[in-house]
């Protein structure tokens, strides 16, 4: 952690009032590899050296559209990292919003381990994703379904029962599959009027074709 990113307040002991255990203090300033910081408990001012938090850095995966890149992240050594969990990742190509899939330990793949123990992260980007859609005619004909992709922003609602138009295509949503790393819905399939599933939580979206068909008689 840089001088720049410390807190407002850190924990240290202080001299005059706790010499033996740490209290809170206020960070007044930074500079020549010390902080400047006042003790909450007796307003005692002094300078010390900031503390250090251990990091590692994390080989992590990111799949994009069927393809993959790496990248490696730097993240605190003990904090808790799970499948489902989002974070930037800063790559070659560009800065990204990605979720964690899988976490590759020594001994296998593991759905939460501390980072310090983690060898591969396995990721998806999350930020602009693709949604695999099954599109039923408006007549209901099942010998005409189609299936698409749409490329939407990953935070793109959509709603079971409203009609929605993306491009030339205009459909209403039948039912929508949910991904396997999704958090925070009761079912895999959600076909109710007004369930709501974000793109980047979409395994598959079911829809009724509603594009009209320009029609002339001569």
């Amino acid at each position: 952690m840089s001088h720049s990113e410390l807190p407002d307040r850190i924990a240290l002991t202080c001299p005059a009032c706790s010499p033996a255990v740490e209290t809170a203090h206020e960070v007044l300033s930074t500079g020549g590899g010390r902080v400047t910081v006042r003790c909450t408990e007796c307003q005692h001012v002094h300078k010390e050296t900031p503390p250090t938090e251990d990091t590692t850095d994390l080989d992590v995966v990111i799949s994009q559209d069927g393809e993959s890149f790496t990248a490696t992240v730097e993240a605190p050594a003990d904090e808790e990292l799970a499948v489902g969990e989002e974070f930037v990742a800063e790559t070659d190509v560009a800065i990204v919003t990605v979720r964690i899939t899988s976490l590759e330990l020594d001994e296998g793949r593991t759905e939460s381990a501390p980072a310090s123990e983690v060898e591969t992260v396995w990721t998806r980007e999350v930020e602009n994703v693709s949604v695999n859609v099954t599109k039923h005619p408006k007549g209901g004909q099942h010998d005409a379904t189609e299936s698409l992709t749409l490329q939407v922003p990953g935070d793109y609602e959509f709603v079971v029962g409203e009609t929605d138009e993306l491009g030339d295509l205009e459909f209403t949503v039948e039912g929508i599959h949910v991904r396997d790393d999704a958090a925070g819905y009761d079912f895999d399939k959600l076909d109710y009027d007004g369930d709501t599933v974000v793109a980047k939580d979409v395994n598959r979206l079911y829809v009724r074709d509603e594009t009209s068909t320009a029609w002339s008689a001569w």
